[in-house]
């Protein structure tokens, strides 16, 4: 038996930006369950001077062919192992250019059911947190945004990627998204489906179409999900003032599917559970369940993708704020008592153990191994409730203020930290330095209370401490 070779540690501190500018991404992918192929053509530039290029990719991608500007590459100026393809600076042009790749890969043999796989005979794809380098050679990072065009060809009747649909045609499609995004947010769904259709006119007159995809024969446990879709949307404009952006939004709901549930732009991916839904088999619970998990992926739309986080140490910042959203949907919809009680039971119960146990951790850690290790009840649920603090110190308001300059100053961006608390600060003049340390200490504080009753005077004393 061979030892599991150790991941080396990330810092948040090493972040640098990536080196090069990449301005368009073109996917042409013929789906096989062995040996798909998958054409992709990078649009990049230097930043700042020419240095080697470093593509995130390994095991799994057989590397067919490589060029730049329509010409094969000189074997000599490029080496690969089992985490990166890099191409030589000698090789590469000081200015524009584009790198062209292909490379064969087996989603049946996925079983890891990351990147692109094949279930059930149906293709899907889970990107988040670093799975699109197992469909492509890529900068598979979340602050490097792009817009996607995407070719799909397969016999398979339906084929769905993230955006608009540009063409469609027997064993063909075609997809545009025009709104830059990282690769954790690619998805594409090849299958035998059906769906669920309706529309939906946002506030300045945009006429979307709405679908959520299932097998044949469960289109009638799909209505509530598309109920609770067209709820979410609705809410999203009045209380945040968030518009949807593109002309159709897809649902698609698979078996197997390693995630609840997945924001890819325009095409969310669910776990059939979270969709699915009758009155003869599904309580109450799962009926608020569904509402709530389609409501959160909805509202990542511009909580995750029109503005994302910059590295995935800033994880807290999409999610966090996201689980603020559906909770603040679900206690618009229901009962904000019912609501809170039942989010501090889920705190008691998991987040604050996790805190007072060996597994502690910052909601922005500093330092990971493994970045799905960090999925946990600290990054969602204690960075939900950071918000809740957050919006409780300013004021609703305030809040408001602040949200408003948020979305209008880093849409389209990459965000840390540091960005979201800086526009608190600079909507409403508060100082937040001392408050940053909710997102930099683990632990959960302890607040001591005491009293004195002298001379007819009562004076409360309060400390906090955080146990190590």
């Amino acid at each position: 038996m061979s030892a599991t070779k150790p991941q080396p540690v990330q810092y948040l501190a090493d972040y640098r930006p990536w080196p090069f500018l990449l301005s368009q991404t073109r996917l042409d992918i013929t789906l096989r369950p062995r040996g798909t192929t998958v054409r992709a053509e990078l649009h990049l530039a230097p930043r700042d001077g020419v240095v080697d290029l470093e593509l995130d990719g390994g095991k799994g991608l057989d590397l067919v062919s490589i060029g730049i500007d329509g010409r094969p590459l000189d074997p000599a100026h490029q080496r690969r192992d089992d985490e990166r393809l890099t191409i030589a600076a000698a090789a590469l042009p000081r200015g524009p250019f584009v790198l062209t790749t292909e490379v064969r890969i087996d989603p049946e043999d996925n079983t890891a059911f990351e990147g692109l796989y094949l279930s059930g005979g149906i293709f899907c794809t889970q990107c988040e947190a670093e799975g699109f380098r197992h469909i492509t050679f890529y900068p598979d990072r979340p602050d490097v945004m792009t817009v996607f065009h995407v070719t799909l060809h397969s016999d398979l009747p339906v084929l769905l990627s993230n955006g608009n649909p540009v063409a469609q045609a027997p064993g063909r499609a075609e997809w545009h998204d025009p709104w830059p995004k990282p690769s954790y947010l690619f998805a594409l769904v090849a299958g035998d489906l059906v769906a669920v259709s309706d529309r939906f006119t946002t506030r300045s007159g945009r006429d979307v179409a709405l679908n959520v995809w299932v097998r044949p024969g469960d289109q009638g446990r799909a209505g509530f999900a598309m109920q609770s879709l067209i709820r979410s949307m609705e809410w999203d404009e009045k209380v945040y003032g968030r518009e949807y952006d593109l002309d159709v939004f897809n649902i698609v709901a698979v078996d197997d599917f390693n995630m609840g549930a997945m924001e890819n732009k325009g095409l969310n991916i669910f776990n059939s559970k979270l969709v699915l839904a009758s009155p003869d088999t599904a309580t109450d619970t799962d009926y608020e369940r569904i509402e709530a998990v389609i409501a959160h992926e909805y509202f990542h739309n511009w909580t995750g993708n029109r503005i994302t986080c910059r590295d995935w140490f800033q994880l807290c910042l999409k999610e966090g704020l996201t689980v603020y959203r559906d909770q603040q949907f679900t206690s618009d919809l229901r009962s904000a008592a019912v609501k809170r009680i039942e989010d501090v039971r889920t705190l008691r119960a998991r987040q604050f153990r996790e805190d007072q146990g060996p597994l502690a951790h910052p909601p922005r850690p500093d330092r990971y191994e493994e970045i799905n290790n960090f999925y946990t009840a600290t990054v969602y649920e204690k960075g939900a409730e950071i918000i809740g603090m957050l919006r409780a110190l300013v004021g609703p308001e305030a809040y408001d203020r602040a949200l408003t300059l948020y979305f209008d100053r880093h849409d389209g961006q990459a965000a840390t930290i540091e960005d979201w608390l800086a526009v608190f600060q600079d909507a409403t003049g508060r100082d937040l330095t001392q408050f940053k340390r909710w997102y930099t200490d683990a632990g959960t504080p302890v607040l001591t209370m005491e009293e004195d009753w002298a001379d007819g005077r009562l004076t409360v004393s309060f400390t906090q401490s955080t146990p190590p």
